[in-house]
């Protein structure tokens, strides 16, 4: 199968870019992992069968808010084929969109549940579940020309975007610059709770303000670090920003 640099710049639609996305085998250590999670399976899901292949992008195809994560649960994507669902991390995300408006209901657990999105969609600089939630630099760098593809396909509508977590944040500023839509200031942002950037158009449309937030992580969650007001909080603050 060829490389997602070779594939990603062939897909013309969002719906062509995920549907190519899934077969994806490029990343050996991500494939194994992927996989074996599926074969062992928690026990709470160990009559159910495991998606265990990359998860694409879901919401709206003509989004103005991307939410990028950092890369799917064993347990929750890996499990469910669909970003932010099946597991506390997407309920708690999920919940925060319903309270602004911007999701049909409050809870995520089956690719199958009626969740919509409206004006915004779920992505990740990685697509496959990691080990310990751990991607290396070059799976993150392997997986990029989906991101940066996407990026260019949602063009049109986008306005903001909200990065859950460091790790994101690192991983979307080399895509934005691949993807010759908007320019990255010099020095790069600093990611925060909270940090706002705005990145100048490169193509002559319209600017994309970006939003850095703590990860929905049941480790962030259950501290404290993040709770549903702050994550409310920044959520609005795109939402508006991209005319929500």
């Amino acid at each position: 199968m060829e490389p997602p640099s070779e594939l990603a710049p062939a897909a013309t639609t969002l719906a062509a870019l995920d549907r190519v996305l899934t077969g994806c085998r490029a990343c050996p250590r991500l494939v194994a992992w992927r996989e074996e999670v599926a074969t062992v399976k928690r026990k709470s899901f160990a009559d159910q069968t495991y998606w265990a292949r990359p998860v694409p992008g879901f919401g709206a195809a003509d989004a103005a808010v991307l939410i990028v994560g950092l890369a799917p649960a064993a347990h929750g994507g890996n499990r469910t084929g669909r970003m932010f669902t099946g597991d506390r991390s997407g309920d708690i995300l999920v919940a925060a969109l319903h309270d602004l408006g911007l999701a049909n209901q409050a809870t995520s657990t089956a690719a199958d549940d009626g969740l919509e999105l409206r004006g915004v969609r779920f992505t990740a600089p990685v697509h496959c579940a990691p080990p310990d939630n751990k991607p290396t630099p070059a799976e993150r760098d392997t997986c990029r020309p989906w991101l940066v593809r996407e990026l260019q396909l949602t063009r049109p509508t986008v306005r903001s975007l909200v990065v859950l977590g460091a790790f994101g944040w690192q991983a979307l500023f080399p895509a934005v610059a691949a993807s010759g839509c908007w320019t990255v200031p010099k020095p790069r942002p600093a990611f925060g709770h909270g940090a706002r950037a705005v990145l100048a158009a490169a193509d002559g449309g319209p600017d994309l303000t970006v939003f850095g937030c703590y990860h929905v992580s049941q480790q962030n969650t259950f501290t404290g670090k993040l709770t549903p007001a702050m994550l409310r909080d920044v959520l609005g603050a795109a939402a508006v920003e991209a005319g929500l």
